[in-house]
C-alpha cells in the first residue's frame, strides 16, 4: 500500500487488519475476540499511567487481562482491547523508514505479546521473525 498523503485513521485500521491476517495463527487465534482500535494519539490519562510524557513514545497499547492472569471464573469487566496510536506510528514510519505495514504488524505483535504476557526480549524474537 503506497500513500501520497499520511495514512488516515481508516487507512491504519485497514493494515491493522492486513497485519493482523498476516500473522502466525498461534498468536492470532487466542486473540480474535479483542478488539483493534485506532487512535489519533493516547491521551493525558494513558500517558500518566504508562509514565510517559509525549504521546509520541506510546505506538500501541493492549488493555485487558492478559491470558496468565485470566479466569474462567471471573467475569471480564471489558473486552481486551489493542489500540494502535496512528500519530506515533507515522513519527516512527518517517524517522525510521520502515515499511509501514511491517511497522503496525510489530506494534500489533507487540500488543498481542502483552496479552500473552510475554517478556519484552520473546516480544522482540517474535517481531524480528517476519
Amino acid at each position: 500500500m503506497r500513500f501520497g498523503s499520511p495514512p488516515s485513521l481508516d487507512d491504519l485500521i485497514e493494515l491493522a487488519e492486513a497485519a493482523l491476517a498476516a500473522i502466525p495463527a498461534a498468536l492470532r487465534e487466542p486473540v480474535r475476540g479483542a478488539a483493534i482500535v485506532v487512535e489519533d494519539a493516547a491521551d493525558d490519562d494513558t500517558l500518566l499511567e504508562m509514565g510517559l510524557d509525549s504521546p509520541w513514545e506510546l505506538t500501541g497499547l493492549y488493555r485487558g487481562t492478559p491470558l496468565p492472569a485470566k479466569s474462567v471464573l471471573e467475569t471480564p469487566m471489558m473486552p481486551d482491547t489493542i489500540v494502535l496510536y496512528r500519530e506515533a506510528i507515522l513519527l516512527e514510519w518517517i524517522e525510521t523508514g520502515e515499511d509501514l505495514f511491517r511497522l503496525v504488524r510489530n506494534v500489533l505483535i507487540h500488543e498481542i505479546g502483552h496479552h500473552f504476557g510475554f517478556s519484552d526480549a520473546d516480544i522482540t524474537r517474535l517481531e524480528d521473525e517476519g
